[in-house]
């Protein structure tokens, strides 16, 4: 059974921000937990009332605001804070003074106290100490009631006795076969019950001497009921080793044996119970239990594209069972293209009130509804869409997109709700970037989109999958300065120390996601489904956005061949009919085609139209020419040297890009998405930039093109 809970909800009580608070805060945000701040003693009761907080934060350093302990004991006087940890955060103790005691802190019903230190570092070791010891420990304590109920529940008799055998539970089906209630039960020793004159007589001495050795015992066993009549049992007995090693309990497992007298007791105990669904035929329950099942056959015929792949694919399926894909550089090797140096921004709070809310998809300009008719195509031209947005197209592209996927629907959120987190998304995009703003957004979401729609890929994901995918798309590169990763850590960026130099940006991206989506009922499109599907949908989109992160981009790559591609086209060479598919009810092979499908999303520009390809070769390499020169005025080291604006050769650039990240992944998704289109443009493109190198032209055109 899983105990922990993702993620874990920390409330903190101070009157004002401060570098305590908001060391709290940022270590709330590194730990992956949800937090809330509350500045007064009512607002933090409601606040707690309503989310079941698993640890609170209390400022005790001083008492001019609120009274630390009348609201620590406020909050403990609610049923909901049996299972929480309150903290108390205290002024540092002065040279001069004795150490004060924790007694009244305990009294007022707080379980910890943290000496003031802002360092986040310091906080986050304290908020993950405490999840990892009192919060567990809490968990185990809810996760019982869970237990017990499904105890409760349960067919076969149980009985739990401690390790001198006095009773200490036994369920609803026990009381059924024994024709006790339990009241008549627990407490009692084993040996105060009337046994079965049908055992051997040195039975319960075997049985004994087997479970005190901590060994699990089974076999038959006749026990004797409350009317004195004798049954037959299967009887499993399992010792529960406990803390020092010692046998704490014993649980023992009970059914009846179908003999001709036990049949008799089983329509006895039935009848006097009322219970009908043990005479259900068989028949009946299989019957039903298979109107519930999955047709696997009309699923895969459905969602296989396998006759397209089978007539074309041969020479590439084969050619993938010899391909082996390694890192052959480390991360120092790919500093120059790996992502993204960011300029800390502490506010996530972001007015965005003064953004005119965009109409709705039904409602949009002529000239913009006219250019979104094509947005299933490939060849839609992102930048015309730019234009005529006024730089903001991942509103009306998301709205759009959303729309054809029932997005709203999936998460039972309204369209407004939509399009104010769109707004509010679009508007954390750094428009002045020359490539990493809403445009790059829009042009990632709109192939996650044509992706998605290709059989095989629609026929290996569920709508959760879908939904996570557009939104990680969505938010991929949110507040992106146009800096890479490297010179982030190079400066000494505060983010690159908070996330240890390890996917800064990436991690950032979907942080500050959630922290916006979050922070505004008015925008947040999870605030209307559960906490199962919140937690799922919340891991796969992390996992996506992480994976566009390149330095771990050939094992990405390697592990989707090795799980995926050699796979299917083991089953296709060996098969003439269509092939089941292959990442249904297989999580884990859902997840290397999610994130496959983003990191081809994320840098599809080489299999764009010619002329789009160009466009995003100019505003990438103008992005880095920047960063160069940025790095040369600090003193920095130059992560990119081949990215000077006085000597680089755009198609050289492109050419090593194409050849070193692009070819082998597209191949791959390829070979499993079927992209005859993007391979033809990918083929083009190549050419196009090698035509430029052979002729020694180092711009985007050659002069009599431009």
């Amino acid at each position: 059974m899983r105990l922990t809970q993702d993620p874990i909800q920390v409330l903190l009580i101070f009157a004002k921000e401060d570098s305590q608070s908001d060391g709290f805060w940022w270590a709330c945000d590194r730990a992956g937990y949800r937090c809330n701040i509350s500045r007064t003693p009512e607002s933090a009761l409601e606040c707690f009332l309503d989310k079941h907080h698993e640890i609170i934060v209390i400022d005790h350093r001083q008492t001019r605001n609120f009274d630390a302990e009348a609201v620590c004991r406020s909050i403990r006087a609610t049923n909901p804070s049996e299972h929480t940890v309150i903290l108390a955060v205290v002024p540092q103790a002065s040279g001069d003074h004795e150490e004060a005691s924790i007694l009244p802190l305990l009294n007022a019903g707080f379980n910890r106290r943290y000496m003031e230190n802002s360092n986040i570092i310091a906080c986050y070791n304290e908020l993950i100490q405490i999840e990892h010891g009192e919060v567990r420990s809490q968990f185990k304590l809810r996760a019982c009631n869970s237990v017990f109920t499904a105890l409760d529940h349960c067919h076969e008799a149980i009985e739990i006795t401690s390790d001198d055998h006095v009773i200490q539970y036994v369920n609803p089906a026990f009381e059924r076969m024994m024709g006790y209630h339990k009241g008549e039960l627990l407490g009692k020793e084993l040996a105060e019950l009337p046994k079965s004159d049908k055992n051997r007589a040195d039975l319960l001495d075997t049985i004994n001497t087997c479970i005190k050795k901590g060994k699990e015992w089974q076999g038959v066993y006749y026990a004797r009921r409350k009317s004195g009549d004798s049954i037959q049992q299967h009887v499993k007995i399992t010792p529960v080793i406990g803390q020092g090693g010692k046998i704490r309990h014993f649980v023992s497992l009970k059914k009846l044996c179908c003999t001709t007298d036990n049949n008799k007791q089983i329509h006895k105990i039935h009848r006097d119970s009322g219970d009908n669904s043990q005479t259900e035929p068989q028949s009946i329950r299989y019957k039903n239990r298979r109107k519930e099942s999955i047709d696997v056959k009309s699923i895969s015929s459905r969602g296989s594209d396998a006759p397209s792949l089978q007539n074309r694919r041969y020479p590439s399926m084969a050619r993938i069972h010899s391909m082996t894909i390694e890192a052959p550089i480390t991360k120092d090797g790919l500093r120059r293209l790996s992502g993204n140096e960011y300029v800390f921004t502490k506010n996530v709070n972001q007015s965005h009130s003064h953004l005119a809310m965009p109409v709705t998809i039904n409602d949009v300009p002529p000239c913009i509804a006219q250019l979104l008719d094509n947005e299933e195509s490939w060849d839609f031209n992102i930048f015309e869409l730019e234009a005529v947005t006024h730089k903001r197209p991942l509103v009306y592209l998301g709205l759009k997109v959303f729309s054809r996927f029932g997005v709203c629907e999936f998460l039972n959120c309204s369209e407004t709700t939509l399009r104010a987190w769109l707004q509010v998304i679009e508007a954390n995009y750094h428009s002045s970037n020359a490539y990493h703003n809403s445009t790059h957004a829009a042009d990632v979401l709109h192939a996650t989109a044509f992706f998605l729609g290709k059989e095989r890929v629609k026929g290996s994901l569920d709508q959760l999958d879908e939904v996570a995918a557009l939104i990680a798309a969505t938010v991929h590169d949110v507040d992106h300065p146009g800096r890479t990763n490297s010179f982030l850590c190079n400066a000494g960026s505060e983010l690159a120390v908070l996330y240890n130099d390890t996917a800064v940006l990436e991690s950032h991206h979907t942080a500050l996601a959630f922290q916006l989506t979050v922070k505004d009922s008015k925008c947040n499109i999870f605030k209307n489904i559960d906490r199962n599907h919140y937690r799922t949908l919340r891991q796969a989109i992390i996992d996506m956005v992480l994976a566009t992160e390149m330095t771990k981009h050939f094992e990405h790559v390697n592990k989707f061949v090795n799980s995926i591609n050699k796979p299917l086209a083991a089953e296709i060479e060996g098969s003439d009919c269509e092939c089941n598919p292959i990442g249904k009810n297989f999580p884990e092979n859902q997840m290397l085609i999610k994130r496959m499908m983003i990191k081809c999303a994320d840098v599809a520009n080489p299999c764009r139209p010619l002329d789009l390809c160009i466009e995003w070769a100019g505003r990438i390499s103008e992005e880095y020419f920047a960063q160069t020169d940025e790095e040369k005025r600090q003193g920095l080291p130059v992560v990119m040297p081949v990215f000077d604006r006085n000597t680089c050769s755009i198609p050289k650039s492109q050419i090593s890009f194409i050849d070193y990240f692009i070819t082998d992944m597209f191949d791959a998704w390829d070979a499993f998405a079927h992209l005859p289109a993007l391979m033809q443009h990918l083929a083009d493109n190549y050419k196009h930039w090698k035509t430029l190198d052979d002729l020694k032209c180092k711009s985007l055109r050659l002069p009599s093109d431009i």
